[in-house]
């Protein structure tokens, strides 16, 4: 019998860590879990009734207890990619990204034609998630409703209008799963911004040319996110800043962020921490079928994307996608002046949570939600990721 069956439904207790709760810090504490679910949370020893039923202790001395990582942008990893749209795919993402970290997370899609975009979002309709794996809590549409001039490595053949009929149909296609679109704001002549707004989704403006006063007309109408920050978007200009001066200046909007030091420099990470803070980033990988695996040549929506020392790029060198794990994007952010592991904890658990509707289950340390949670110590090093209640990965 695995580990990961081992703990299927039965009892994780945790014992003498540090744990971040959604309130407070519990220095010694104690955690259990009880099926998927936290069912105490305490500074006193808890005492299990001797039921017969297995128990697992684990010791938390020097570590801290965090909710798991919810990546919120991720197309792939491990030679796989949502628009594959097998469940071998997605059973494959799922599987490994325990190992950096990540208890959930969208499955993404990119620009593509309207039968293959269907095909995958038929699919993540149809998966069934798996115990000791990574849950797919819903789709971010990424495209096709993006400006070509900031396609990025989205094809432009396949990018089409924003139509209110064609998103109707691809919700009813994914079985209301898709939770996240992106969508360039200033190619909206359909009111497909009001349609999200009226509707819950999360929507946010990327792969756009979209000025300062478009952003802010945007966020009037319901765009309260920008996708990667950075990138695919109009920067700062001392005589115009653009889509990042709107996520510096607009308080309604939540910024993703790839941590990576290449999408974003250190020092780039730095200035929009310091702008913007942890209340208002979003941790994400926005990673590709690549991650986790050796330097090569692979593909990106019908597209050769080359990896090399970290970098994933297109022939012509644009940026395709990363190959970045959150918990080194996670670490990443911890090194800069300023943060603190409960800013992390913010910026990829908490926000990202809050952002889909989700935080009444997911993003904090909190009785009654999902026992996603991750044992780190005080470099982020991680030592176990737990995902509703099951021990999916244990370090060395």
């Amino acid at each position: 019998m695995s580990e990961k069956e081992a703990a299927m439904n039965k009892h994780i207790l945790i014992q003498g860590a540090t744990i971040h709760t959604e309130t407070k810090i519990i220095e010694n504490g104690y955690l259990l879990i009880t099926g998927e679910k936290i069912v105490e949370v305490s500074k006193q020893p808890i005492l299990l009734a001797p039921n017969g039923e297995k128990t697992i202790e684990i010791d938390g001395t020097g570590l801290h207890v965090i909710p798991g990582f919810i990546d919120g942008h991720i197309h792939g990893a491990y030679d796989a990619d949502t628009m594959d749209a097998t469940e071998e795919a997605l059973d494959t993402i799922a599987d490994i990204l325990p190992e950096e970290g990540t208890t959930s997370f969208l499955a993404t899609t990119m620009t593509q034609s309207t039968e293959s975009i269907e095909n995958a979002l038929q699919n993540v309709a149809q998966y069934k998630n798996k115990q000791g794996h990574a849950e797919i809590i819903g789709v971010h549409l990424e495209g096709p409703f993006i400006n070509k001039e900031k396609k990025g490595a989205q094809p432009e053949e396949h990018i089409q209008k924003p139509s209110v009929e064609q998103m109707k149909q691809w919700q009813e296609i994914a079985d209301g799963r898709i939770k996240t679109i992106t969508i360039a704001p200033e190619c909206d002549d359909d009111d497909l911004i009001s349609y999200l707004a009226e509707n819950g989704y999360n929507i946010s403006a990327g792969h756009s040319t979209a000025t300062y006063d478009e952003i802010k007309q945007a966020v009037s109408l319901g765009v309260h996110q920008l996708t990667h920050l950075c990138n695919a978007m109009t920067g700062i200009h001392h005589r115009a800043v653009g889509a990042l001066g709107a996520a510096f200046l607009l308080d309604p909007l939540k910024s993703e962020l790839i941590a990576d030091e290449i999408h974003t420099s250190k020092e780039m990470l730095q200035l929009i921490y310091n702008n913007i803070g942890s209340d208002r980033l979003l941790l994400i990988t926005d990673a590709m079928r690549a991650k986790a695996l050796n330097d090569g040549k692979y593909e990106l929506g019908g597209q050769p994307v080359f990896v090399k020392d970290n970098r994933a790029t297109l022939e012509d060198g644009t940026l395709a996608g990363s190959i970045l794990r959150m918990i080194d994007g996670a670490k990443n952010m911890l090194k800069l002046d300023g943060v603190t592991l409960t800013d992390v904890i913010t910026m990829a658990s908490v926000n990202p949570a809050k952002q889909i509707h989700q935080f009444d289950r997911k993003g904090s340390i909190t009785v009654g939600k999902d026992a996603d949670i991750l044992l780190v110590d005080e470099q982020l090093d991680l030592s176990y990721t737990i995902c509703r209640g099951t021990i999916a990965y244990k370090g060395c």
